[in-house]
């Protein structure tokens, strides 16, 4: 399993958009080959922030599958926008 982390700074102003955005979007990534679950936090301190995790069967599920399929040009149709600056996303797996 990997777990894929992405910290998400939503531009001011933009929260509720995002949120209800992210619960479409949710219904995207879901379906996805090798998905297995993600779950997104909202900071306290900065209620700008966000962290989403996404946990995937392999790495390539992500990288390739997700970001080289149709339904990614939808996801970020959905969500891009609203980051400012754009999220760094980093790969793990447990020891």
């Amino acid at each position: 399993m990997i777990l894929e982390v992405a910290m998400l700074q939503v531009r001011p102003g933009f929260t509720s958009d995002f949120e209800l955005n992210f619960n479409e979007a949710s219904r995207i990534i879901s379906k996805m080959k090798g998905y297995i679950n993600h779950e997104l936090q909202k900071c306290i301190e900065d209620k700008n922030k966000y962290i989403l995790l996404v946990r995937w069967e392999t790495l390539e599920d992500h990288t390739i599958g997700f970001r080289g399929s149709r339904e990614y040009q939808e996801w970020k149709k959905l969500l891009h926008h609203f980051y400012d600056p754009f999220p760094s996303v980093e790969h793990f797996e447990e020891l």
